[in-house]
């Protein structure tokens, strides 16, 4: 399968991010950082973000050994998977996911705005890389699905007639008449080699 041949590539690395447990979503309206106890992260460590294949990854790892802490899958930004707060450009939710399919949201946070900014445009050009890759391959596949022109007997009447003449093309069809046939004339038997007189 693809996946097997698909390689992780590394978009962007923050060494510093902070990670907070967020009160669950109060009705419609969104999250804000305000809300969490900022002064007091529940985790600090790096941040790295992968792609795999369509599919980009948010890993919070610790900053000394590089021990995956929590990893979120990103399959379409903005999304689900990533949402920005209401009251600020550093902070974001995000939905963490384990192996066995259950998920978390907690809040993520930078100090650094710029820091910010590259988080969120990493994963914008990487989704926009995966539209493009996706109307591409689309693409091809309906070039793979058309009709095939087919240049055999009766394929010039694909052609329009040249201008001011008028030429008539009998229809394809396989009772054409075989007048048009020539037959080769026969060949001479040879005298070389061949007879004893």
């Amino acid at each position: 399968m693809a996946t097997e041949l698909e390689y992780e590539s590394v978009l962007c690395v923050k060494p510093d991010v902070s990670v907070y447990r967020i009160p669950p979503r109060a009705s419609n309206r969104g999250y804000r950082a305000s809300d969490w106890k900022l002064d007091q992260p529940d985790w600090t460590g790096r941040l790295r973000i992968t792609s795999k294949g369509k599919v980009a990854y948010i890993k919070l790892e610790d900053k000394v050994s590089g021990e995956l802490f929590a990893q979120a899958p990103v399959e379409q930004y903005p999304g689900i998977a990533v949402e920005t707060v209401t009251d600020s450009s550093r902070y974001f939710v995000i939905r963490i996911q384990d192996g066995t399919g259950r998920s978390a949201f907690i809040g993520i946070g930078f100090t650094d705005r710029g820091d910010a900014f590259d988080f969120n445009v990493s994963l914008q050009d990487h989704f926009k890389w995966v539209k493009q890759e996706t109307e591409i391959s689309k693409e091809s596949q309906e070039m793979d699905n058309r009709p095939k022109l087919d240049l055999g007997a009766g394929g010039l009447s694909l052609l329009p007639p040249p201008p001011g003449g008028k030429v008539t093309i009998p229809p394809p069809s396989s009772s054409v008449a075989i007048s048009n046939h020539v037959t080769p004339p026969p060949i001479p038997k040879s005298n070389h080699g061949g007879n004893d007189a």
